[in-house]
């Protein structure tokens, strides 16, 4: 199969190319390098021994992709690209929407021009908005108390896409709902690693084993949780990379809605203390008063990708911390600042 990643550099779609090159289908990589690096392309074909083809292209540069689009045929189109740092979408929520949806609309009118009408679109359990439930399912209603324009922008496009199916019985799309991806490839070669001050938990882990950030803040001990830290559901990223093959196995007229995630949740204690065990260091951290909006617990109810997609999760936090290692022994700063052996 003939299939196209766009953010194809990025953390996500890095994983997922890893996984569709292992399975000998025909990859391009489009991406504008705004969060990702040119040498993830090398990094993949090392993993792999396969040279996915790179086009440097931002989506909302809308001749230039219609241009590609002229010149390439795809079966499947995978769409990771768009902004995703919660705290900067709300500092900059108009350069959120319109890189995020004007960059979608740009990429699905062009694949409607050229006939291209199968999608899996990376979406997000934001879109259940903020509700504390003890898990999560695909048949709540989404769009409401969402806590940023990056959260709003995700749901948007979700809308947009069950309009256009609504509208064209032709196209078969599949919308993924992550949860909270962790982890980095065993190999060590590709993993997060993202541009300026990271919003998600283990990012900030990994910048204090780094030296870059003094120390981990745990915001909240009095949640009404086991140890009073918040729950979140974490998905390794390999195991996530697989989701997106699974869900492209089952593709089907009209629209499939997917939680991924393990289902059950880990506080930020727990991570703290996974880390350390696995490092053999002391993690630098303390506690701080509860952040306004913040919840006890995001867990997905993932029995349904379990049940139609025959996919489920394999890899454990553990995992996902002995990988992370991996990837920190081989950054530079890492060994600088004497963490990582």
């Amino acid at each position: 199969m003939n299939i196209l990643l766009t953010g194809g550099t990025g953390y996500i779609g890095s994983h997922a190319a890893v996984e569709l090159l292992n399975l000998s289908h025909d990859l391009t990589l489009l991406d504008n390098l705004s969060n990702s690096k040119p040498t993830v392309v090398e990094k993949i074909a090392e993993i792999t021994k396969k040279s996915p083809e790179f086009i440097k292209i931002d989506l909302l540069d809308e001749p230039s992709l219609n241009d590609f689009f002229q010149n390439h045929s795809f079966d499947l189109v995978i769409h990771f690209a768009g902004k995703k740092a919660v705290g900067e979408s709300v500092e900059k929520p108009l350069e959120y929407y319109e890189n995020n949806v004007k960059g979608s609309i740009n990429l699905f009118k062009a694949m409607s021009r050229h006939g291209i009408k199968k999608l899996i679109f990376s979406s997000s359990a934001t879109v259940y908005g903020m509700r504390d439930v003890e898990k999560f399912t695909e048949d709540m209603e989404t769009g409401m108390n969402i806590s940023s324009p990056y959260g709003r922008s995700k749901f948007m496009i979700e809308e947009i896409l069950k309009d256009l199916a609504a509208s064209d019985p032709d196209w078969q799309i599949s919308l993924l709902r992550y949860f909270n991806p962790i982890g980095n490839h065993p190999s060590g070669l590709i993993g997060e690693d993202p541009n300026g001050t990271p919003n998600n938990l283990m990012p900030i882990i990994m910048k204090v084993a780094k030296g870059e950030i003094p120390e981990l803040k745990i915001y909240g001990t009095d949640y009404d949780t086991e140890d009073g830290t918040c729950l979140r559901d974490y998905i390794h990223v390999v195991d996530l990379a697989k989701g997106h093959v699974a869900a492209m196995n089952y593709l089907s007229p009209g629209v499939s809605i997917y939680n991924l995630g393990s289902g059950v949740g880990t506080s930020v204690k727990e991570m703290v203390e996974a880390f350390e065990f696995a490092s053999g260091k002391p993690l630098p951290h303390s506690f701080a008063p509860r952040r306004p909006g913040d919840i006890a617990r995001i867990i997905a109810d993932p029995a349904k990708a379990n049940r139609e997609l025959n996919w489920r999760t394999t890899l454990s936090v553990k995992d996902a911390m002995k990988d992370t290692l991996t990837f920190l022994k081989k950054s530079p700063a890492s060994r600088e600042n004497n963490y990582i052996p």
